[in-house]
């Protein structure tokens, strides 16, 4: 009775052994550094749009959003600021 309790304990200790090793090897998360992309970003005095373009997809790495190099619309709070009268 005992032999075959100590065959399956160590077929499960074995199998535990394998599968914690294979999820240590495996490396976790990304292997990018994303501040490396982002802290080398360079723009002339006068950037012509392919070099905003350019700037503007390295900013965005390694995300996936959309590059946009047009100017933002103006917030409500923006607009209310610029109506209000300057006394």
């Amino acid at each position: 009775m005992a032999l075959p309790l100590i065959k399956l304990g160590l077929a499960a200790a074995a199998g535990y052994f394998l599968y914690s090793s294979y999820v240590r090897s495996r490396a976790a998360g990304s292997t990018t550094n994303a501040s490396d992309a982002v802290d080398d970003i360079d723009l002339p005095a006068n950037p012509t749009v392919e070099e905003k373009l350019d700037a503007g997809v390295q900013e965005t790495f390694p995300a996936s959003d959309p590059v946009s190099i047009s100017q933002p619309s103006e917030t409500a709070y923006e607009a209310a600021q610029r109506r209000k009268p300057s006394n």
